[in-house]
């Protein structure tokens, strides 16, 4: 459907002399059943798009990964152990890993010995050299 402005209703143009409401019908019946398979075919492209993007990501990510006895920092947002301000320090440590729990998750210990809470994620660490 296309909007007709008052003009063309008046002067007799190509578009007015040529409409027959039958087909018109007929035409937007036909766009209505093809808007399911349009979907469809947008709902692929889409898919393949974020197949793309992912491939694109993870070709470029660096998986961190930590062995029993590395020295780590801990991000500071992460544990809000402190409050130190927009100007203050973005890492805290360093810490000592001493047990891995599941798949990229780390158990820690001050230097001192003290064990640390609770689990950390690998995403949360970055490696500290002593």
């Amino acid at each position: 459907m296309e909007a007709v402005i008052p003009t063309e209703l008046m002067v007799s143009t190509k578009r007015i002399h040529d409409f027959d409401e039958s087909s018109n019908d007929e035409g937007l019946s036909t766009s209505l059943d093809m808007l399911e398979e349009h979907r469809e075919i947008v709902t692929i492209r889409e898919v393949i798009n974020k197949q793309k993007i992912s491939k694109y990501y993870d070709k470029r990510v660096k998986p961190m990964s930590f062995r029993i006895g590395d020295y780590v920092r801990r991000n500071n947002e992460a544990s809000w152990a402190e409050n130190t301000g927009k100007l203050g320090p973005n890492w805290e440590g360093p810490y000592e890993v001493i047990r891995i729990s599941a798949i990229e998750s780390y158990i820690l210990t001050r230097l001192n010995g003290e064990r640390i809470p609770r689990t950390w994620h690998a995403t949360n660490l970055k490696r500290c050299y002593i």
